[in-house]
Parts: C-alpha cells; sequence; structure tokens
C-alpha cells in the first residue's frame, strides 16, 4: 500500500517496505520521488496533512463503447473530469454530477471506486492537499461532449490508447498516474 501526492516539482510517496519499486510501475523518474517509507506510514501521512487546506474531489476515468478514454483540455493541460464536493453530497454522487457539468454527457454509469490520487497547491497563503477520488466510469449513450467553459475546459475528446500515450507529457502528474495505470496498462 502507498500514498503518492504530487507537489509542484516532486513526488512524495508514503508506503511501507513493499513500495520500494512501485515507482517503475508508474513510469515516474526515481530522482522527482520524496519516499517516506516505514511500517507507520499512514500515521506519517496524517502528520504531513496537519497543516494542509483540505479539498475533497471527485471524478471518472470514463470509456466510451469502443474503449476509448474522455480527455478534456484544462488551463494547458490534459485532464479528466473532477470537482469538488459539495456539502451533503457523496464521492459517488459527486463524481458522476462533476462528470456531467463538465463535458454534458448525461448517459453514464457508475462502475467502481479506482483509487485516489493527492495533489496540493497554493491558495490564500496555505498549502492545498485536495484528494481526488477516482471512479471507473462508463458511458452508454450517444450525445457529444459539450465543454464546461466557465470551469476553462476548451476541448473534450475521446482518445485511444496510442493517442493517450502521445498526450502523456501534456498530462498533470496525478491524471498522468491514472492513466498509466488503469488504461494503458
Amino acid at each position: 500500500m502507498y500514498i503518492l501526492i504530487h507537489e509542484n516539482d516532486h513526488i512524495i510517496m508514503f508506503g511501507d517496505d513493499s513500495t520500494e519499486h512501485i515507482s517503475d510501475s508508474l513510469n515516474i523518474d526515481n530522482q522527482y520521488i520524496k519516499r517516506i517509507i516505514s511500517i507507520d506510514y499512514l500515521e506519517k501521512f496524517e502528520e504531513y496533512k496537519k497543516d494542509k487546506m483540505l479539498i475533497e474531489a471527485a471524478g471518472g476515468l470514463i470509456l466510451n463503447k469502443q474503449n476509448e478514454l474522455l480527455m478534456i483540455f484544462r488551463r494547458g493541460f490534459w485532464d479528466m473530469p473532477k470537482g469538488k464536493l459539495d456539502v451533503g453530497e457523496s464521492l459517488d454522487e459527486c463524481a458522476v454530477r462533476e462528470v456531467m457539468e463538465e463535458t454534458g454527457l448525461t448517459h453514464i454509469v457508475l462502475k467502481q471506486k479506482l483509487q485516489t490520487t493527492y495533489h496540493t497547491y497554493p491558495f490564500q497563503n496555505k498549502i492545498v492537499l485536495k484528494p481526488s477520488h477516482w471512479y471507473l466510469m462508463k458511458f452508454e449513450g450517444s450525445e457529444n461532449p459539450i465543454p464546461q467553459t466557465e470551469e476553462d475546459i476548451t476541448e473534450i475528446k475521446w482518445v485511444n490508447k496510442s493517442e493517450a500515450i502521445q498526450l502523456l507529457p501534456l498530462m498533470y502528474a496525478s491524471i498522468r498516474e491514472m492513466v498509466v495505470k488503469y488504461y494503458l496498462n
């Protein structure tokens, strides 16, 4: 078991001894990883979180009938639809709502929880730790996606595996992690 946190220019990995070579399977360059390997790595992770502002989010890795992956282009990077959890909302409800809002697609079927990724960013003199809870979803409709421009989404497209490989350098690190682990492998 491990937890990866994508920070600006490096990755922090919390894990036990079994995670020593996990970066190889995720195509992560070892020079960018700071490892915190410990039997009590979950306690170390809780310590890390203490001085961060936590903002929960959820989203989807969406596949269509042709097994193509839905990608959105936002703020100069290829991404997957996700967004902040509303008060009183469950994570899976949030994931489906955000996918529908950001893409305009309505025939979305939630399949299973995949994993939670973490990334940080500065906000109002604090560091935000954003856990994004990811779900596998299937699109079973025929409508075309419509970018939610008020969320800075300028393009949406379905990509096959070879196209996804070409887009990897233009993805946020946590999105790249998800695409490699759950779509390309």
